[in-house]
Formats: C-alpha cells, structure tokens, sequence
C-alpha cells in the first residue's frame, strides 16, 4: 500500500510550536522522536518507541502504530510478525511537539517482544527499599506471567534490541 507522505509545518516560533495549529513535530539530530504507548481504555503504560518522519506518517495514515527500531536501523510496523497489533485510538503531541502519545487498544492484549503485556513488567527498589550497604539493585517483577511465548512468535532468532 502507497500513501502520499504528510507534509509537517515548518517550526517558525515557540507561539507557532506551542499555541497554533500547525502539526510541527521536533525529531532529533537522528531524525527521531520518542513516542510512548499506553493502553487506550487502563492508561497502563505499555511500551516506549522512536519514530521517523516515516514511521509517524504511517501510524497517523493507517491508524496502526509504527515505529523505528534504533537497533535494526529499520521502520518496524508493530505486530507485524507477532499479529500484536496496536490500533491507535487517539495520538497526542506534547506541548514543545517533540514527544507524541500512543492511546492504543492491542490486538492480542501484549506489547512486549519479551511476551508481557507491558514492556515495564519490572520496577527498581527506591529508598528505603534499598539496603544502605548493597551496591547492586535487584530489580522486582511486577508481572510473572507472560502472554505468549516469544519463542513461539519469533522462533529462536537472536533477540534484535539488545545490542
């Protein structure tokens, strides 16, 4: 499927960025903004991603989250492979339009490569959870029980984001 790409605004003032209309999106030196995923009816925070121009452009024509993966340098259509789709329920920029806001429902209720439902299936101790004496941090699951089995999905390919 071909779709015209969407023309962005130029950024011609912080009253432009900030108060206008315009859909002026700020990506980084790496041509990248960050973009966080929630789900659409919980709030719960699901996943955190980059995209493109590219990859911004087809979520908002398709209604289906892509993003670009910095570790395979490739534009990555989530759920492609797994059918763990993410449809967009509503996308939001944030104030200086350098971060945008996924509000999605997913096909198959997981986002997470690892097979969570969520990519924060982990939390750190913080004061006085953690002992004066101890350098090292144990992280602690939040979530034990995975929702499918990346194996399963993906096969036994080398895992592409740990790099």
């Amino acid at each position: 499927m071909s779709y015209r790409p969407i023309a962005f605004a130029g950024r011609s003032s912080i009253e432009q960025v900030e108060e206008s209309t315009d859909f002026a999106p700020k990506f980084d030196d790496r041509g990248l903004i960050t973009a966080v995923t929630t789900d659409a009816d919980s709030g719960e925070l699901l996943m955190q991603g980059y995209m493109n121009a590219e990859a911004l452009m087809l979520t908002i024509r398709t209604g289906e989250a892509h993003y670009y993966s910095r570790s395979r340098q490739v534009l990555w259509h989530k759920g492609a492979t797994s059918g763990l789709t993410q449809k967009v329920e509503e996308l939001l920029i944030d104030d200086d339009q350098d971060c945008i806001w996924l509000r999605v429902n997913v096909a198959g209720g997981a986002s997470c490569h690892v097979g969570y439902r969520s990519c924060f299936y982990r939390r750190v101790p913080v004061g006085e959870e953690v002992a004066a004496d101890n350098e090292n941090v144990a992280l602690q699951f939040t979530d034990t029980e995975k929702v499918f089995d990346p194996e399963e999905v993906y096969g036994d390919a080398p895992n592409p984001t740990i790099l």
